[in-house]
């Protein structure tokens, strides 16, 4: 792994490999947690926005030159980032990386693209909002957070995404999308591959964006619970606590953590609900650190009237990690390491692997991880445990 920093602060992480492929993705540090109300959802309408054409290449023009050559181009947005990827053979590498430096630098906004791009918005709002197991998120997340901006959902809102203009598009697209602010990573490619990225990159000018100011979220105090009526068949459960972001030591444990509750189809939560009591047919845990906030979630669908007695056995199962022995805590710890593993055999994933902890530091951070998850203890957990999962819980409930 290599790691450059350009004049205009664009910074590179490149990781060689001798494969066929190579992946490029662009990471901007804006999600939707940097948007104001009038403006909620533009991060995600200004992804969309950058698949409609620059300069010199139409929005088919865009994708054809990438599918035309057996490659993948996609993106996507989340609370703190927006990135752009694609995946291609090798010998198209400079390819790649001229339509997304294209995209970034270029995009010219059309007003008529706009219009019809902001009706594919508001079509994947309600398509979101249909469907539990991605609405049980956006619900959860803005019963958790009272004044973070990580209760807000990621596509905004349908008034404010009808009420975005091309001005106010390009002004937020010249606020954040600067080099300062953005992360190319790239796993494979040919030697100059460092050399590529500064040429392509090289003429965007230094820019600094807007200080982030930090949030004080405040504790809960007693536990929550909220409930949405749908017409659905099942009931769909979130429950889950505010925890730490990415950079704190506590994050490590708390992944551990979510292992042992949960690691596929084993861990005590899976075990309890699904294989020896058969009353939920996907049931999980996990623990969701971003870069300056978390939670740690349960989750389940199950019948109605199986509904109390999941929440109870999941308050009992967080009472019972007392008995965590080590053969256990290693599976776990092991469960995480074989799929980091893994995954980074995954070139995409992998790049945005590398992304992620750049923005958050450095991607070296990335090596680091699998030590710190082999150091963690019983008694690491038994703290992060007492700390964060405690009583004051926020459930969210979709039923019928």
């Amino acid at each position: 792994m290599k790691n450059f920093k350009m004049n205009n602060g664009l910074r590179i992480v490149w990781e060689p490999r001798n494969s066929d492929t190579v992946a490029i993705e662009i990471s901007i540090g804006v999600g939707s947690n940097r948007e104001t109300t009038q403006i909620a959802g533009m991060s995600h309408f200004l992804e969309h926005m950058m698949f409609e054409g620059t300069s010199s290449r139409s929005a088919k023009k865009i994708s054809e030159t990438i599918e035309n050559i057996g490659g993948d181009i996609n993106a996507a947005t989340c609370n703190w980032r927006t990135f752009y990827y694609v995946k291609i053979p090798k010998k198209h590498f400079s390819t790649g990386l001229d339509i997304l430096s294209d995209m970034m630098q270029n995009s010219v906004f059309d007003k008529d693209s706009l219009e019809k791009e902001r009706q594919v918005v508001l079509e994947e709002i309600k398509m979101v909002n249909d469907q539990p197991l991605m609405y049980q998120w956006v619900l959860f997340e803005s019963c958790l957070f009272k004044k973070h901006p990580a209760k807000n959902p990621i596509y905004g809102r349908v008034d404010s995404v009808k009420s975005i203009t091309k001005h106010s598009m390009e002004n937020f697209y010249n606020k954040w999308y600067c080099p300062c602010n953005m992360v190319v990573s790239v796993v494979g490619g040919p030697k100059n591959t460092v050399d590529l990225v500064k040429k392509s990159f090289g003429k965007m000018k230094k820019r600094t964006v807007p200080k982030i100011v930090s949030v004080h979220e405040p504790k809960d105090i007693k536990p929550t619970e909220k409930v949405v009526k749908k017409d659905t068949n099942q009931a769909y459960l979130v429950l889950g606590f505010k925890t730490v972001s990415r950079s704190h030591k506590d994050s490590i444990a708390l992944d551990v953590a979510a292992a042992i509750f949960s690691k596929g189809l084993s861990g005590r939560i899976s075990e309890e609900i699904r294989i020896k009591r058969g009353l939920a047919y996907s049931v999980g845990a996990g623990n969701d650190c971003e870069d300056d906030y978390g939670f740690f979630a349960f989750h389940l669908n199950c019948a109605r009237k199986n509904l109390a007695l999941c929440i109870k056995l999941i308050l009992k199962n967080i009472k019972e990690l007392d008995n965590l022995k080590d053969d256990e805590l290693n599976d776990a710890k092991q469960h995480i390491i074989g799929k980091i593993l893994v995954m980074k055999e995954n070139s995409s994933r992998r790049a945005d692997d590398l992304a992620l902890w750049t923005h958050i530091s450095n991607a070296k951070l990335s090596e680091k991880y699998l030590a710190q998850i082999a150091s963690v203890t019983v008694k690491d957990v038994l703290n992060v445990r007492n700390k964060y999962l405690s009583k004051n819980h926020t459930a969210t409930i979709i039923k019928k």
